[in-house]
């Protein structure tokens, strides 16, 4: 087989995360809809939450590794891209999906760190309203105000980061709109708390959002470096001085 470039091998592998990124956030997300109602349950009264928790347990705790496995992959699309786009935005792609990632797996990992002792706490009447006030704490705190409007925010910024980054070279004009509608979208989650009726388009972001992740990474597998894309990749600027000067 022969040595694919720099360019091809960054592509696939962030082709690779984002894709995945997609088909573990949609598989997730329809699962845990179905067994666990979400994420309508977070309107309902704590008790009802918690309750429904401990009849589900296992397989909410599964699919909310899911999703934490799905957010997590922002952090190595984010660096691959930014690769591929280098300089200043190259930079910013990298941490913004760095932090996006960062930011959920942190609001999402209470439901497998905290939630099962908050959730066993409850069925003790001595302790349950201390429950039910720490559950409460750390939704707040952990998934509102981190994992949900620091998502949202990051999310959506590394989207339109990406599509700055690539819309010249890998983007066509529909698929780089898109993913500003997407981001758009996304980022009305911050004002679910004073407009509910943003979480409407919150998740119409999201699924669209999960749609054009995966159309992205269908124009980074199909992606063939040209010369000219070859001649401006920083990675294989050493070799091509070493092969002038040691020409065979």
């Amino acid at each position: 087989m022969p040595n694919r470039t720099p360019d091809q091998t960054t592509t696939r592998r962030a082709g690779a995360a984002l894709a995945l990124a997609s088909v573990l956030a949609i598989a997730g997300f329809t699962a845990l809809g179905s067994v666990f109602a979400y994420p309508q349950i977070l309107h309902e009264p704590t008790s009802d939450i918690l309750a429904l928790f401990r009849q589900q347990q296992i397989a909410v705790m599964s699919w909310f590794g899911v999703l934490i496995v799905g957010a997590a992959l922002m952090a190595p699309a984010g660096l691959w891209i930014g690769r591929l786009v280098g300089g200043t935005l190259g930079r910013g792609i990298a941490a913004a999906g760095v932090a996006a990632a960062v930011v959920q797996v942190v609001g999402l990992q209470r439901w497998l760190t905290l939630v099962p002792a908050i959730s066993q706490d409850a069925l003790d009447p001595s302790r349950r309203v201390s429950a039910e006030q720490r559950f409460e704490l750390w939704h707040t705190v952990l998934g509102t105000g981190i994992g949900e409007t620091g998502g949202y925010t990051l999310t959506a910024l590394f989207t339109v980061l990406v599509v700055l980054g690539l819309r010249r070279s890998l983007l066509r004009r529909w698929l780089a709109v898109a993913g500003l509608i997407a981001a758009g979208l996304i980022a009305t989650g911050v004002i679910v708390p004073l407009i509910p009726a943003a979480s409407l388009t919150n998740f119409a972001g999201y699924i669209l959002w999960c749609a054009w992740l995966l159309a992205v990474a269908v124009a980074l597998f199909r992606f063939q470096p040209t010369k000219s894309t070859r001649a401006a990749d920083p990675a294989a600027a050493p070799q091509r001085r070493h092969a002038a000067a040691h020409p065979h």
